[in-house]
């Protein structure tokens, strides 16, 4: 470093506010004032976003190896209206094991200062409390880092860096039999099999569902194959039998497909290798040599394990006869879009149930219920997109969920829906096209499995299994129809100049080797909404025309950059890929901007 302090653009930091208050610090509560002298880190996130989750593991090295100098800090911005509830973010931190303090901001209040558009987002603000960059998406943890070197030592010579603890305090731990459960098997010895999530283990219960009588998994965090003490997981979800009698488990944060063998307890290794999948990597081959990313649930649907891959809006199928993996249907693009396997869009696919003629899903982020048929076609049952969810029953046309993370076939032929941010178990009928609720007043819900004339639930938030006798009538609830919160971007009708922000962080360059190292794609909803500017090329600003005709809609825009290490020494520089999908609602308006900026990484000047 020179003796000179590089150039940045500087802002300065608009106070932290937030209705729900701060966690993680012994119920003290901070202003920005109280981290002068620390760099602090902003993560603008919402629990139920896979890509906030992937920066919450992508946090943890920075966070330890700069831990005097370096404070991070969680602002939970709400997605959905359960979000916002105070209690559900209390659970999400401990769920999700986020060691740094939280701010509960319900009302977006801190994401509206911030001009924050797309979670996650991360804002880095030096020692004197300006804001000196923003990176919206994942694969930034090393860009950030080596900004947090340099200011480190910028601001440790000019004396306005103060070292020591941050104020993170750790909640008390609770000492109940499960801790965020997340999926049930039943095995055929009328014993439930569950994923102990947050406790990274795999727990057997008896018939009662409640007493246990095996654990399986160190309960420490890791991957690592061996006996049931030794073997460790990283927050493990789906379960499913094999037709050998074992059982397949996505191990979605070591992004890994494990198998359990039931009678020794001992747990190997099928599919992944610990790193997360990114653009550009592998999307098929041997099974052990292909990266997966947050494999959510599994399920045996004709003949193979098919994957809800929720971090990367796909599903993927494991043959055991070939020991290889490949992408089954998804684009990588969020949304809802029907059709053949290789066109469909989904929303982090986070539950599956397999009949002999269906492979039916929940996609959470549309609250949507989807089905694959034997011919791979996608096809939505209930759901209409990204900002539309709540709880209404009826035909399938108007029915609504919120954030379904399971879903079960009935023996007659219906589905039940984990309907997780409502509370509820819900119904769909394909004989008669309606969508009733079978319970109320359950906590999170997370999957449902059949049990003789019983369904058991997974509870996750009561940290528990709830046995329920199917009912002969649906439960009648109050109808409730919610968009989410953010306000809609007001921009003129016809030309939109359409700007996503990318500077190469320090020490990179953007990687030209084989071509051009950007990538933009843009669509909308509707359609109609854009006559001119729809499609992919490699320049990241691009001239949009917006119809008139159209009052509102959502622009989605994808964007993805790559850079590498600027050392001309190296002859395998490390590179890095950028990536972030954005849905902005837009409403057009005489008047109204003229230009939309979305930043990739930097600042927008």
């Amino acid at each position: 470093m020179t003796d000179s302090a590089p150039r940045r653009v500087r802002v300065r930091a608009p106070e932290l506010i937030g209705k729900g208050g701060w966690l993680n610090t012994g119920d003290t509560q901070y202003t920005l004032a109280d981290l002068r002298g620390r760099i602090v880190v902003l993560d603008f996130w919402t629990f139920c976003c896979i890509n906030c989750l992937h920066v919450l593991d992508e946090l943890r090295e920075l966070e330890e190896k700069h831990r005097d100098t370096v404070v991070v800090i969680g602002v939970h911005s709400p997605k959905f209206v359960h979000e916002a509830e105070h209690q559900a973010v209390v659970d999400a931190v401990e769920r999700y094991g986020v060691a740094h303090p939280v701010l509960d901001d319900p009302e977006l209040a801190t994401w509206k200062q911030y001009a924050v558009r797309a979670w996650p987002t991360l804002v880095v603000i030096d020692p004197e409390g300006y804001v000196v960059a923003q990176h919206a998406g994942e694969g930034h943890a090393h860009a950030i880092e080596r900004l947090v070197e340099e200011l480190e030592a910028e601001h440790g010579a000019k004396g306005t860096l103060r070292r020591g603890d941050g104020p993170y305090v750790p909640p008390e731990p609770e000492p109940t039999t499960l801790r965020f459960p997340g999926k049930a098997l039943p095995l055929p010895g009328g014993t439930f099999l569950v994923s102990d999530t947050t406790r990274h283990q795999l727990v057997e219960l008896a018939e009662d569902a409640e007493t246990v009588v095996r654990r399986i998994g160190s309960g420490t965090r890791g991957f690592t194959d061996g006996g049931p003490a030794e073997a460790s997981f990283s927050e493990p979800q789906g379960l499913a039998l094999l037709d050998d009698g074992s059982v397949a488990v996505a191990d979605t944060v070591n992004h890994a497909l494990r198998r359990l063998d039931l009678a020794t307890g001992a747990v190997t290794t099928l599919a992944g290798t610990g790193r997360q999948w990114w653009q550009g990597s592998p999307a098929s081959g041997p099974a052990r040599e292909v990266d997966l990313s947050s494999p959510w649930d599994v399920a045996v649907f004709g003949g193979k394990v098919w994957i809800a891959m929720a971090g990367v809006h796909q599903l993927w199928t494991y043959d055991p006869a070939t020991g290889t993996v490949a992408v089954a249907a998804g684009t990588t693009n969020e949304g809802l879009v029907d059709g053949p396997g290789a066109e469909a869009w989904f929303a982090q696919p986070s539950g599956l149930a397999a009949t002999a003629e269906r492979l039916w899903l929940a996609d959470s982020e549309t609250s949507a219920l989807r089905w694959v048929d034997l011919d791979g076609h996608v096809h939505t049952a209930v759901g209409t997109g990204l900002f539309d969810f709540g709880h209404r029953d009826g035909a399938v046309g108007q029915a609504l969920f919120q954030h379904p993370l399971g879903v079960t076939a009935l023996p007659d032929g219906s589905v039940a829906i984990a309907d997780t941010y409502n509370h509820a178990l819900r119904r769909y009928d394909p004989a008669t096209g309606e969508v009733t609720t079978l319970a109320t007043d359950l906590r999170e819900p997370s999957d449902a499995v059949l049990a003789g004339e019983d369904i058991v639930v997974v509870e996750s938030a009561r940290h528990r299994l709830t046995r329920l006798r199917l009912p002969e009538e649906a439960v009648r609830v109050e109808s409730v129809a919610h968009r989410t919160q953010r306000a809609a971007a007001e921009v003129a009708p016809g030309r939109l100049r359409l700007d996503v922000i990318f500077q190469a962080p320090a020490g990179q360059k953007l990687d030209v080797r084989y071509g051009p190292s950007t990538r933009l794609l843009v669509s909308s909803t509707p359609p109609e909404l854009l006559l001119k500017g729809e499609g992919a090329d490699t320049d990241l600003s691009r001239e949009l025309e917006l119809n008139p005709a159209v009052a509102e809609g959502v622009l989605h825009v994808s964007a993805m950059a790559a850079s590498c290490d600027d050392d001309p020494a190296s002859e395998y520089p490390a590179c890095h890929v950028h990536q972030q999908d954005w849905g902005v609602p837009v409403r057009l308006l005489a008047g109204g901007a003229d230009r939309l900026p979305l930043v990739l990484a930097g600042m927008d000047e």
